[in-house]
Order: structure tokens, then sequence, then C-alpha cells
């Protein structure tokens, strides 16, 4: 039999490991797509399942909740039943998930299909990045994180544009049915491509840890935007008090626990529980804005969809300018005066919005869109840098998971307080102008308020360049 050349060898790897980029960035698009997309088709979406526009932050939470839940399990299900089983049902469930969305013909049905999504799209990236972590060389990982990190960038750009063109040619159905066919594509080439692996013998998952904190996350989210019509403010201050409660039992039972799912040593490095709450803090105000703007632009200003979801180019295209700036500044001014600094700008241009009305200048709306995205992009770059670097490699990959986990989290208060803001100050301004004018303030003044937290850095001198970290953090 013949023996093939280590030259062939090489080719043949080398093209395997292309084709698993390719894939994993694949799956961090239709991620990072769907974040977006759904934003600038929700007026459409609330007249066709005859709701109003305000009522439809269960869609963008039940997604966003749904994967800060079951991010912390991927790892463990991708070691139980193999890298590539677990990333094929991640992109099936994904699909199925679309597939359901795009047939929903009421609110709660829609909400469940966004469930169903959610649970796909929470393994799509860690389960992806764990497999490039396993196929590809040292020497060729940051490379390669750097590719799939682009796909993540591509997306937001695409989102809100894509979102209003399909809604204004063809119907909102399309923005959830764009997922079958990358998916399928997706799916075919795991088939292919990836590396056989059956799974086997994993350590022990933390499930009761693991429901604690989602108790505390699901009560939280849901005290914000309390479903029940009667007894509402008792239901929101019974579950806030449910998910406080639920937070102080995971105290006791992880000192108890040998291998809990977070490690309480996680809070002795002081930067990374000042980074956690500052993230949480900062993005609850700026998560409002991709959900607000759109329906601003649509319901006030008069724009139509595609219209509203063009005006999100600025800030999308910022925010990828801006990236390349952020480690020359914070070599120069430090973590705690660029954060300071830059969580000003954010917070500001956040309350700027509350100005637009059918009578500010086009240039004036562009130009506060791409002074967000810019500063935005930066922030959370910066703040994913510092809170992560001071970690050991030994709390790196748990560490790294539970701030995934509050991203989510904030993603989803920030839809629930900007949207209830709103709700709130209609009726008592007057107009649904006002109510969005107040919002805009409100959220602007909580993500100024994170500037109080970053002050509360351990503060070391510019030195070293921030380092790369990876594009699960960085690309949000």
């Amino acid at each position: 039999m013949m023996m093939r050349s280590p030259h062939r060898l090489k080719m043949n790897r080398d093209s395997t490991q292309t084709a698993l980029l390719w894939i994993v960035a694949t799956g961090f698009f239709m991620q990072a797509l769907d974040t977006t997309i759904v934003n600038t088709a929700l007026p459409s979406i609330a007249h066709s399942l005859d709701v109003s526009p305000l009522q439809m932050q269960p869609v963008v939470v039940a997604y966003t909740l749904t994967m800060a839940l079951l991010t912390p399990a991927s790892g463990w299900l991708a070691d139980r039943f193999g890298t590539r089983r677990v990333y094929f049902a991640s992109i099936l469930l994904f699909v199925l998930g679309s597939i359901c969305c795009a047939n929903a013909h009421t609110l709660p049905q829609l909400v469940v299909a966004r469930v169903l999504q959610g649970v796909g799209g929470s393994m799509l990236l860690p389960i992806g990045r764990l497999a490039v972590l396993r196929a590809v060389s040292g020497d060729a990982y940051v490379s390669a994180l750097a590719m799939i990190s682009i796909a993540g960038q591509v997306g937001p750009i695409l989102g809100p544009t894509l979102g209003g063109w399909f809604v204004e040619e063809a119907t909102w159905h399309w923005i959830f049915l764009i997922n079958v066919p990358i998916g399928a594509v997706g799916m075919l080439a795991v088939l292919r491509f990836l590396p056989r692996s059956h799974g086997g013998a994993a350590p022990p998952f933390d499930w009761i840890g693991c429901g604690l904190l989602s108790a505390c996350m699901v009560a939280c989210s849901l005290a914000i935007d309390a479903p029940m019509h009667t007894h509402r403010e008792a239901w929101s201050v019974f579950l806030f008090v449910l998910g406080v409660a639920a937070a102080l039992l995971y105290i006791p039972y992880a000192r108890r626990k040998a291998n809990p799912l977070f490690r309480l040593g996680l809070f002795r490095e002081p930067n990374f529980s000042v980074g956690l709450i500052g993230n949480l803090v900062c993005r609850v105000g700026s998560s409002a804005v991709p959900f607000l703007v759109p329906l601003l632009l649509q319901l006030q200003l008069g724009y139509s969809p595609l219209h509203s979801g063009m005006m999100m180019l600025p800030a999308a295209i910022a925010g990828t300018v801006t990236k390349r700036w952020i480690a020359p500044l914070i070599h120069r001014f430090g973590y705690e005066m660029f954060l300071l600094v830059n969580t000003l700008i954010v917070g500001g241009s956040i309350v700027a919005f509350a100005l637009f009305s059918a009578g500010t200048p086009l240039v004036l709306e562009i130009a506060v869109l791409a002074i967000f995205g810019g500063a935005n992009s930066m922030q959370f770059a910066a703040m994913n840098s510092v809170t992560l670097k001071g970690l050991t490699s030994e709390d790196a990959g748990s560490g790294n998971s539970l701030f995934s986990m509050v991203q989510m989290l904030a993603i989803g208060l920030g839809v629930s307080i900007g949207g209830g803001l709103v709700n709130l100050f209609t009726p008592h301004g007057g107009s649904a102008a006002t109510g969005f004018r107040l919002a805009f303030i409100c959220v602007g003044v909580i993500t100024l308020i994170s500037a109080l937290v970053f002050r509360k850095l351990d503060t070391e001198p510019p030195q070293q360049p921030v380092r790369r970290t990876s594009p699960a953090a960085a690309g949000r």
C-alpha cells in the first residue's frame, strides 16, 4: 500500500482546519446576525401578531436569557457526547427554532420558539471555540480566533439593514427563514469536516449550582417585566426576592461543594469582581439602545423598516473601526482612566438619543449613532479585557463562562428595562415621544453610573498592551 507523503498529509490537515474555521465562523455569524436582525422587524412582527410593539421585549429576552442559562453546560455536553454531535445538534436546534419562529401566529408561540432557538444558539460559539482549540495548534490558535471574530462583527453590521430589507421586500418571516439554508450548509459541513468524537467520561456537572444561578437570573428578569396582570407589583417584589435568595444560597453551597460550577475564589481577584459588576451595569444601559432606537425611528419619526435598519449602520461600522484604537489608548492611559472617560461618552451618547425628533438633522442623528457605536465597541473590549486578564489559567475557563452568562443577562435586562420605562413614562408624559425621551435619559444615566464602579479597579502602570481575548468576549 502506497504511503502518503508528509506534504500531502499537511495539505489535508490544513484544508480540514480551514473548513473547521469556516464552520465555526458560520455558526458565530448566525448567532450574531440573529441577535440584531430581529430588532428592526419588531414593529412589523407586532402588527402581524396584533400586539403593541412595546410588548415585544420577551421576543428578545427569551433568546438571550436562554443562552445565558445554558452556556455553562456547553463544555460538559461536548465532553460527554462529543464535540461533533453537540455542535451538529446545536445547529439543528437553531434551525428548527428559526422555522418555528417563522410559523408563529401568536406572541407566546414566538417566545417559545425563541427559547428553542436560544438553546441551539447558546452552544454555537462555546462548542465551536472548543472544537478549534482541540484541532488547531497553539501557534495558529490566536489567528484562528481572529478569523472567527470577524464573523461576529459582520453579523451586527448586516443584521439591522437585512431585517429592514426583508420586512419591506418580503415578510418578517424571512428574518428567521434565512437561517435555514445557512444552517443546512453548516450541518453538512459538520458531518463532512468536523473530526468524529464519541465523547465519554466527563467530570460531574454541577446541576444544583447551575439551577440556583439559573433561578436567580430568570426570577430577576421576570421581576422587571412580570407577565402577571393582577398584583403585578407584588409579583415583581416576590420574584426579585426569590432571585436574590437563590444567589445567596449558592454561596454556602459552593463553599461545601468540592467542584462547584463557579468557585468563590474567582471573586478574590478584585478586577474580576469589579469588572463583572461594571459590565452588568454598563451593558444594561447600552443593551437597551439596539431595541429602543429602531422603535423610536419607526414609531415616532416615521422611518421605514429599511431606513431605520440602515440608520444602525454608522454605529456598527464605527464599532468595527475603533477596535484598533483600544490597545494603544489603554497602553497610554491605563484601564481606569480609559473606562472612566469612555463610559461618560457612551452614557452621554445614549442620553443624546432623547434629542431625536422629526426636526433633528439627519447628519446629527448619524453622528450620535456613530459616536455611540464606536465608544460602545471600545467599552466592551476594554471591560472584557480588564475583567478576565487577572484570572489564573485554572480559573480562566470558568471565569469566561460566568462572564458570558452576565453578558447575556445584561442584554435581556437592558431590553426589559428600556421597554418597561417607555411603557411607564408614556401615560404620565402624555405621549410615546415623551416616554422614549425619558427612557433614553434613564438608561443613559444607568450607564453613567457604571463609571463609579470602574473607579474601584486596581490601577496598574499601563506598561503592557491589552491581551487579546476570545471572540466571545471581544466580539460583544
